[in-house]
């Protein structure tokens, strides 16, 4: 795990009480790592190879919870390919232990299935890798059509003995499974697999073409023209992801596509849908970049963000100084190039800038110093920082656990606040709720959660939250909350009503004379 590029929450976990340290640093269980392998085919009838590699990716995102965390198949293929292992190869058990290992997997999910021309039967086995404890089979079966109502239920059995004390009924857990056509998923597992370009594109389309809501197709096949460096097919399908799909590696990628098309506003707007989610650290440096190559001087923030973040990359130290050398601030720009070269010494393109810069000090005839561009990260590490994220949720359950009943709702608001103010609005939204589950009457646990909501972009969700907040006390955020809905509705009388009430409730609130600018800016571009 890269814990630079968690700095936000690593910062929150410092916020939390000296019990949450405690708690976190001696016993909170952790997440736990999941490593799903293809299952064995037992049918031996043409056709239904293509099921093997269905089920790590069903029953990888049926067990997606937030405890269990799931290897992707490129680092299990990554896996593989280190230990000099054929990923189609039936390894056996003390092989499959290593590969394991190597990926500090805690549970191994390993199965087959069979099809006798009637029925379709499918078998999972659990090995606790701490415990080296391999679990009794876990049989589903049904019809062939049926295959995915059969992987979920296959699911929901491991998850029981991962989870013992995982409640949800069977019934609610198939219900709750996205309904997927059978030959829409063929298609689209057929394209995780197909190793030639073309094949892939053409299995992804086809999937697509029967299911054009498809976010898992519509996603790979956005990656595909990514990796050919084909970003304007990348982008177009990219901003085909159904809103309510769309994740931040989407908007970040999308980000990438239109910083490479030169639609650097575009870029730029991507970039930051992606911190409202995510707040990585090489999503502010894309920030950054994509202001900076707008004539944006707010650039240098980002990068200083950045920085304070990951102090060890060069190239953030390299874009602080471009930004900062553009500025005027040519004693800080050359501050910077040396903390870059002390970190990589060989960098050429650094090494000129710097020698230009103190040339032209020294030498007022020296020629214009040329200016290179801010570099763009093309990294996105969200799992690890996911993985964090669930740490912190555990520690700070257990601390708070310990608490008096009576006090809960405040301490998980008091976490709510410090993960809102740190641009983590998912964990905030997730702290709120608890504390809306301890005292559902809470005015300043409403208006967070609306708040919270709102950073998400979960606007009707935001302003029923808010208009609740209201109804028990109202606040100067709730109404704020409502005002930002009003203008992403475009009801700019709706927003300024809301801001004015905000203002007789606060007078000098920092947010509210935003919301103010904010109204400002819709009615000049109304005009």
């Amino acid at each position: 795990m890269n814990s630079h590029r968690h700095w936000i929450l690593f910062a929150l976990f410092l916020l939390l009480s000296p019990l949450s340290a405690t708690a976190f640093g001696q016993s909170a269980p952790g997440t736990q790592t999941v490593l799903v392998l293809p299952f064995d085919n037992s049918t031996h009838q043409p056709g239904l190879e293509w099921i093997s590699e269905a089920f790590p990716e069903i029953i990888g995102q049926r067990l997606d919870t937030r405890s269990l965390y799931l290897i992707s198949r490129d680092d299990r293929q990554y896996a593989f390919d280190r230990m000099g292992i054929p990923v189609n190869l039936h390894a056996s058990r003390a092989t499959l232990y290593r590969i394991a290992e190597q990926l500090d997997a805690d549970y191994v999910l390993l199965g087959s299935y069979s099809y006798d021309g009637r029925t379709f039967t499918a078998r999972a086995q659990v090995l606790d890798m701490k415990a080296l404890k391999l679990s009794p089979d876990q049989v589903e079966n049904g019809p062939l059509t049926d295959l995915l109502s059969i992987q979920t239920a296959l699911a929901w059995d491991v998850l029981r003995l991962m989870r013992p004390s995982f409640s949800e009924p069977r019934e609610e857990f198939l219900r709750r499974a996205p309904a997927v056509r059978l030959d829409a998923f063929e298609n689209f597992i057929r394209g995780v697999v197909a190793s030639g370009r073309a094949d892939k594109i053409r299995y992804l389309k086809a999937a697509i073409a029967i299911n054009p809501q498809y976010a898992q197709a519509i996603m790979l096949l956005a990656k595909t023209y990514f990796a050919d460096r084909k970003y304007d097919q990348a982008a177009l399908w990219f901003a085909k992801i159904p809103s309510d799909s769309a994740s931040g590696e989407a908007s970040f990628l999308l980000g990438l596509c239109q910083y490479h098309l030169g639609q650097f506003e575009k870029a730029s707007a991507a970039f930051k849908a992606t911190a409202e989610r995510v707040p990585l650290t090489e999503v502010l440096n894309n920030i950054g970049v994509t202001e900076s190559r707008r004539g944006r001087r707010d650039a240098a923030d980002y990068f200083q963000k950045a920085v304070q973040a990951d102090p060890s990359d060069a190239d953030y130290h390299f874009n602080l100084a471009v930004a900062l050398y553009r500025k005027g601030d040519l004693a800080g720009a050359q501050r910077q190039l040396r903390d870059t070269l002390s970190r990589r010494p060989n960098d050429n393109e650094a090494r000129q800038f710097q020698e230009s810069i103190a040339a032209s000090a020294s030498n007022p005839v020296h020629p214009a110093v040329s200016v290179p561009f801010p570099r763009i990260k093309r990294n996105y590490d969200e799992s690890s920082y996911r993985q964090l994220a669930v740490e912190m949720q555990n520690a700070i359950e257990q601390s708070i656990g310990k608490a008096k009943p009576a006090d809960r709702a405040a301490l998980h608001v008091e976490k709510a606040r410090a993960f809102l103010a740190g641009g983590a609005a998912g964990e905030a939204e997730s702290q709120f709720r608890e504390a809306l589950n301890h005292e559902p009457a809470n005015a300043m646990a409403l208006a967070g959660y609306a708040h919270a909501l709102l950073n998400q972009k979960k606007y009707s969700e935001a302003g029923f939250e808010a208009r609740s907040a209201i109804r028990v006390k109202p606040s100067a955020e709730a109404y704020l909350v409502l005002a930002r809905v009003d203008l992403h509705n475009d009801d700019i009388d709706g927003a300024a009503q809301n801001l004015n009430k905000a203002l007789a409730l606060e007078p000098e609130s920092e947010e509210a004379k935003s919301v103010q600018q904010e109204i400002q800016n819709h009615r000049r571009e109304n005009r």
